[in-house]
C-alpha cells in the first residue's frame, strides 16, 4: 500500500472539527492531513483541528479566494502516493478512507468516489430536498456516468491530480470539469457505493441563501459542459423527477443559468490556464 493524504478545504466553518475527528478514527489512517483555509478561517478553528488529528501530521495553507484557487494551490504540497478529499460538513465513518482507495490500490482504477448520507433524517421542507437530490446523483447520475461524481468524497492517483489540475476558468463544478478531462486522459474513475459519509445539510436553513449557491454551480457546471462540448448530451438526457416542488425552482432557474454561463464562458474561454506549479 502507498502512502495517502488527505485534503480538507475550509472557510470559517466549524464542522471541520467533526470531520477531522473523523479522519483520525479511521481504520486506514493517512499519513498527511492537509488543511486548506481561507485567511479568514479562525485560528482557534485550525488549532482545534491540529489537536483532533492527533498523530497524523498536519499542514495548514492560507489560501485566498475561492475553492478552484484553493485546490490549485495545493497541488504542489501534495506528495503521497493518493489523495483523498473530503468536506468540512462531511463525517466519515472508520472504514471510509480503506473501502475508497481499494480500487486504487488494486490497480483497477485511477481515481473514486462514494455516496452521502444524511447526518440525520430531513426535517424540514428543504433538508427533504437535499436529500432527495443527492439520492438521485448518487443511484441514478454517478452509476450511469462517472464524471457526475461530486469531489468531496473521492480520491485520486496524485501523480494524475497534479497533472490535470484544475480549471480557474471553472468555479464550483470543478469536479465535473476534472473528471471529464481525466476520463478523456484515459484514466478509470469508479463509484465505490460502500465507500460513503454523512454529510450534514442541517445548517442551510434559508431558502433564499440555497437557491443562490445552487444557482451559482448550475451556472459553473454549464460552463463546464460548454468548454468540454457536453451541454447537448446533458439536454438529452432524461432524469426521474425529484419529487419534491423545490425541483420546479431549480427547473425555472436553469435557463437562466444557461443564458449566464454561455456570456461568462464567452469572456473567459480564451484565457490561457497557469500552469500547475512543480
Amino acid at each position: 500500500m502507498g502512502t495517502v493524504t488527505v485534503e480538507v478545504a475550509v472557510r470559517e466553518d466549524p464542522h471541520i472539527v467533526e470531520a477531522v475527528r473523523s479522519i483520525a478514527a479511521q481504520r486506514r489512517r493517512p499519513d498527511h492531513l492537509l488543511v486548506v483555509a481561507t485567511p479568514e478561517t479562525p485560528d482557534t478553528l485550525i488549532g482545534a483541528a491540529r489537536a483532533l488529528a492527533g498523530t497524523i501530521p498536519v499542514e495548514v495553507l492560507r489560501i485566498p479566494g475561492g475553492v478552484v484557487d484553493a485546490r490549485n494551490a495545493a497541488l504542489p504540497h501534495l506528495e503521497d502516493d493518493v489523495t483523498a478529499f473530503l468536506d468540512t460538513d462531511e463525517r466519515a465513518p472508520p472504514e471510509w478512507l480503506e473501502t475508497l482507495l481499494a480500487p486504487i490500490e488494486g490497480g483497477r482504477a485511477s481515481f473514486t468516489g462514494g455516496p452521502t448520507r444524511p447526518t440525520r433524517p430531513p426535517e424540514t421542507s428543504l433538508e427533504r430536498y437535499q436529500a432527495l437530490l443527492e439520492r438521485s446523483i448518487y443511484e441514478e447520475l454517478v452509476p450511469s456516468r462517472v464524471t457526475y461524481l461530486p469531489l468531496q468524497n473521492t480520491a485520486w492517483r496524485t501523480s494524475d491530480l497534479r497533472r490535470l489540475g484544475f480549471d480557474p476558468r471553472i468555479p464550483f463544478a470543478e469536479d465535473h470539469d476534472l473528471e471529464v478531462r481525466a476520463t478523456r486522459a484515459g484514466l478509470h474513475g469508479e463509484f465505490v457505493p460502500a465507500a460513503w459519509v454523512f454529510h450534514d445539510k442541517t445548517s442551510e436553513t434559508s431558502l433564499w441563501r440555497w437557491a443562490r449557491k445552487r444557482y451559482r454551480y448550475n451556472v459553473a457546471l454549464a460552463m463546464s459542459l460548454l468548454k468540454n462540448d457536453e451541454l447537448r448530451g446533458r439536454l438529452g438526457e432524461r432524469r426521474r423527477p425529484i419529487p419534491h416542488r423545490l425541483r420546479y425552482v431549480e427547473a425555472a432557474m436553469k435557463p437562466f443559468a444557461l443564458v449566464d454561463a454561455t456570456l461568462r464562458w464567452r469572456r473567459v474561454a480564451r484565457r490561457s490556464v497557469p500552469p500547475i506549479p512543480p
